[in-house]
């Protein structure tokens, strides 16, 4: 029997494509922004998007102190942590978040939506987030690109 056999093509970390890609997050709506950075960490956007491996693009955020809320959640959304001690429960507005560290905003969404595993762990380490226009990473040549062109 001779017939056309095709092999489903599963990356791995070895013959994954992964680029550096920047994004400029001014004028950006925080959660639809940070939706899509996790489909681009998680390369979701490939052709060779593979559920179990590390196959996404590692991504730098700059100008995260210029993102947008919408509605009255500046006032109303909260963060809540546990210090681990008993009726340790602390919160913060997004307004006191974004004013000790605008990135930290930034990066708390964008975690939020990446798996709850070590895989997610892993594509976590693959952002970089900075509140202004300057980052480290020019010796990588990042490719810009327009969230708003992606879907």
């Amino acid at each position: 029997m001779d017939t056309l056999s095709y092999k489903t093509i599963s990356a791995n970390k070895a013959t994954a494509d992964k680029q550096w890609v920047l994004v400029d997050a001014e004028g950006q709506t925080l959660g639809r922004m940070a939706s899509k950075v996790a489909k681009l960490l998680r390369g979701k956007y490939k052709p060779s998007f593979t559920p179990h491996a590390d196959c996404g693009d590692n991504v730098i955020i700059i100008n995260a102190e210029k993102i947008n809320l919408t509605g009255n959640k500046w006032a109303d959304k909260t963060y809540v942590r546990h210090t681990g001690y008993p009726g340790g429960q602390r919160t913060l507005s997004a307004t006191e978040l974004f004013s000790k560290d605008p990135a930290k905003l930034v990066e708390k969404s964008v975690k939020g939506m990446l798996p709850k595993n070590k895989l997610g762990s892993a594509l976590f380490r693959n952002l970089k987030v900075y509140a202004g226009a300057e980052h480290g990473q020019e010796a990588q040549k990042p490719t810009t690109i327009n969230l708003n062109d992606l879907k």
